[in-house]
Parts: C-alpha cells; structure tokens; sequence
C-alpha cells in the first residue's frame, strides 16, 4: 500500500470511530486529522471537504461489504446461498462494528449530501443478496411468491440491526448462535408453503 492509501486509511479510519461516536455533524475536521495524527490539510488534499471525506468512507466500507457479499454467493444457491451471505454481512459488521453503527445512522437519512452514493451502494449489496434468493426461487428451493428484491433488501436489513444489537447488547453470544437464530426466522420466510 502507497503512502497516499496508507494516510487515507488512517483517516478513514479515525472519521469512522469518531462519527459512530459522536455522529456526523458533532465530527469536525480538526477532530478527524487529530486522531489520525495528520495536519488538517491532510483530510483537504486526500479528500477536498467533510462531505466528500465521508462519501469516500461509505464507498471505501460498502464495497468492501459487496465484495465479501459476492465472494460468499459465489456458487451458492437456495438456502446455502442466502446463508452465506447473511454470514459475511454478520462477520462484516462484528469486524467492522463502528462502520456499522455509522451506516445505521445514516442509511435512513433522506437530507445528506451523500444520500445518492448510499442510496446507490446499498442497492449494490442489496442486488448481491437478490441474485442469491433468485437462484433459489429459479431452483424451487424458495416459494415462487417471494418478492425477490423486497427479500434481499430486508434480509439486508435485518441482518444489519441483528448484528448491531448482538453486539451492543448480547455480545457474550458467538457468531454462530446469532447466525443460527437468524437463519431459523428467515429460512421459515423462505421456505415452500
């Protein structure tokens, strides 16, 4: 990694911490490029402004959770497939929880400047878990009636507020029993009546 990524990284994830910590307005540039250990020209050269500091930042964690979408849908179809990827959004978030907290903040929002960049990359992730649960309606495996892109967008969801909550509130729990009860609620969604 160049020196320009590695200064990038380093700012990413200092605004990632302290935007989950005290929210987007309250986070100031000077904050930023503190707890980075950077000068505050730093976050302006890499980024040009706060807004586009933290576009760059919900491109740079939402693609990096597509990826791990695809890479886990990979070959997979029916309930495999929709398991799989509901366990790398799991890992993705118990990895990256402040980047999380950070999304779930701001997914709803409707009057940020970056709204049309989160709106585009959640559909992005969204469309990674349809092509699954379409694979499964085209095998049978899943009731025909199922909305395919409804599904995949509160499968999305649902997985990203189970996360959050595990862990904030029962983080003694182990991935896999969260997983486990998740897949048992949505597996019965899913299934051939």
């Amino acid at each position: 990694m160049g020196r320009r990524e590695t200064t990038r990284q380093k700012l990413f994830g200092a605004a990632i911490t302290l935007i989950a910590e005290r929210g987007y307005s309250a986070t100031t540039v000077d904050d930023i490029a503190a707890a980075a250990g950077v000068a505050k020209g730093t976050v302006y050269y890499n980024f040009g402004s706060k807004p586009e500091l933290f576009a760059e930042l919900l491109r740079h964690g939402i693609g990096l959770l597509i990826s791990e979408l695809r890479t886990a849908a990979t070959g997979q179809t029916g309930f495999d497939g929709v398991h799989a990827v509901a366990t790398a959004q799991l890992q993705f978030i118990q990895r990256y929880q402040d980047f999380a907290q950070l999304l779930m903040a701001e997914m709803w929002r409707t009057n940020r400047d970056w709204q049309p960049i989160l709106s585009e990359l959640r559909g992005e992730a969204v469309t990674a878990i349809a092509e699954v649960i379409q694979r499964g309606v085209d095998s049978g495996e899943f009731d025909k009636r199922v909305d395919v892109r409804f599904a995949a967008s509160a499968l999305f969801g649902v997985v990203l507020a189970v996360a959050l909550d595990w862990l904030v509130y029962s983080p003694e729990r182990s991935l896999a029993d969260v997983r486990e009860s998740l897949m048992l609620i949505v597996d019965a969604r899913l299934r051939q009546p």
